[in-house]
């Protein structure tokens, strides 16, 4: 990542830790999304698995999955803001958890300060999409590979191209305006990645298209049913949503999607 683009990246988060502090917020402003994608990964996390969170923010998520794991080896949480590992700490204090079963400490997914084949379950959300090129992407993702032990899961929920413009293809239709792919992000081609995948030769990987129905009702949908001027913010619609989503999901239109790897 070039310098001038990792130094605006890290001030925005760093600025988002100090606005929202231990909030869900920090991440990401779509609570349900993050709760989907919590869930998704819970289902490979297993009892006396040590787990690495990448790009952990404030540890929202890290804490969500201990309340899931009670039975978790470790949970190890990195980011490079320091004000997310700051507010992760404090969070961590607050519920007088030892450093044994949750730590946070700065870190970059592009070097990530852990020898080889360490955890058991290495998870990175919304990180990969931050790097500026494919070959950032490639570095990354070997990162998140390199430390997972042989026969571990690495999970890569990332936001792809492909449901993206089947999205927008929808939304033209209806002479909406399109979803917007913001300039930090750089949202990831499956062909792409099945192709890395295939000459890394890990031993499997599979698509979990968790968020479908979500995307399709709270980026689609919920503008044909109600006035988008009249939910500045939360749409109490994306609810209903959410909820069919627990259950049903499928039809390419989730942007959010996990590729889970088993090394």
């Amino acid at each position: 990542m070039e310098k001038i683009e990792r130094d605006a990246a890290k001030e925005y988060w760093e600025n988002q830790a100090k606005t929202h502090k231990g909030s869900f917020l920090a991440s990401w402003s779509d609570q349900f999304m993050i709760e989907l994608e919590i869930e998704a990964i819970s289902e490979h996390i297993s009892a006396g698995d040590h787990v690495l969170d990448v790009g952990c923010a404030n540890g929202y998520s890290a804490f969500q999955q201990l309340e899931r794991h009670r039975d978790v080896g470790s949970i190890t949480g990195v980011d490079f803001a320091e004000n997310m590992i700051k507010q992760a700490n404090l969070l961590k204090k607050a519920q007088w958890l030892k450093d044994d079963i949750v730590n946070f400490q700065i870190g970059d997914i592009n070097e990530l300060p852990f020898p080889d084949d360490k955890f058991d379950v290495v998870y990175a959300t919304r990180v990969i999409t931050l790097m500026p090129t494919w070959e950032d992407q490639k570095i990354a993702m070997n990162e998140c590979l390199r430390v997972a032990k042989p026969g571990g899961k690495v999970i890569f929920s990332e936001p792809f191209l492909e449901p993206f413009n089947l999205l927008n293809a929808m939304r033209q239709l209806k002479d909406m305006p399109p979803l917007i792919e913001h300039d930090s992000n750089r949202f990831l081609k499956k062909d792409l990645l099945n192709e890395f995948l295939d000459e890394k030769k890990v031993l499997s990987y599979k698509m979990n298209e968790f968020s479908s129905i979500y995307y399709l009702g709270s980026r689609f949908l919920r503008e044909l049913v109600t006035d988008p001027s009249a939910y500045p913010g939360f749409n109490p619609i994306n609810r209903i949503f959410f909820d069919i989503e627990k259950d049903f999901s499928g039809g390419g239109f989730g942007i959010q999607q996990a590729y889970i790897i088993t090394k």
